[in-house]
């Protein structure tokens, strides 16, 4: 393999690694032969993380530390435990986030009737689940020389989509952190650290099925309606994730930060018209 995209070895925390998309980029990596920490709140679920990881690359090296991306002593934990088993960290996947029904404006209500204690704590996770990770880790790939950021952002965060206002308030707040990080990383570490953001379109997980699909399999109205503003026709598989996430993570993109790489199936560049 060309050592631009060469990444055995390296360690690399994936938080939200019990979710789906952040738990197949774990895999991924863990296929890859790197060194990969998962994180999320659930141990149990963690474990299930590294059973993918393991059926990915038998010879699999991870650790699974159970911390919510919002409680700073918890992550500082898994820093140490992190720093104690290999010694540095060479990357963070910042895949935690989510949203919530009372952030969610839906087609029977409006802008009057949202939560705004659910908005704060839709944007809390995204956004601060965004920032204290990057806050806590950074440290580390400073003293090691180098380092690579990608956060997740979303389709959500260039345009306004109906229903979802806490989640693309986050998320359009997880765009401009990626830029203002990436600026003062490349002053502080003299271009040795990158920190760039990752746009998927729509992906069916456990939080979003039943919005985009009914119990027989077939689309709802909002579903049907994005595969229609989808120039592929189709949502995204997790695996089509992997490339964006490897190139971002590894010397390839030496030269690049500040961005956000779209992988949507043309979503975002498609009036629909």
């Amino acid at each position: 393999m060309s050592q631009l995209f060469d990444i055995a070895n390296r360690v690399y925390i994936v938080t939200g690694a019990s979710g789906a998309l952040a738990g197949s980029a774990a895999a991924y990596l863990a296929a890859q032969n790197a060194k990969v920490v998962l994180i999320g709140r659930s141990q149990e679920k963690l474990e299930a993380t590294v059973a993918r990881c393991k059926a990915a690359n038998p010879d699999a090296q991870t650790l699974a530390l159970a911390a919510n991306v919002l409680d700073r002593p918890a992550l500082e934990r898994a820093r140490d435990a992190v720093l104690e088993k290999w010694g540095r960290i060479d990357g963070l996947l910042n895949g935690a986030g989510g949203n919530m029904p009372g952030a969610t404006i839906t087609p029977d209500k409006n802008f009057t009737d949202l939560d705004f204690d659910a908005f704060l704590q839709v944007v809390d996770l995204n956004l601060g689940g965004t920032v204290l990770p990057s806050l806590v880790f950074m440290p580390a790939m400073l003293k090691g020389g180098r380092g690579a950021i990608v956060n997740y952002s979303s389709a959500s965060a260039p345009q306004a989509i109906s229903r979802v206002v806490g989640y693309s308030a986050a998320k359009s707040g997880v765009e401009n952190f990626t830029r203002w990080l990436a600026a003062d990383m490349a002053r502080v570490s003299e271009g040795k650290i990158r920190v760039n953001a990752l746009m998927p379109g729509f992906f069916i997980g456990e939080q979003n099925r039943r919005l985009l699909t009914n119990e027989d399999g077939s689309l709802t109205a909002r579903g049907k309606l994005i595969i229609q503003n989808t120039p592929f026709g189709r949502f995204g598989e997790p695996d089509e994730l992997h490339g964006a996430i490897h190139y971002l993570l590894a010397d390839a993109s030496r030269f690049v930060t500040g961005t956000v790489l779209a992988v949507d199936g043309g979503f975002t560049i498609f009036s629909g018209v």
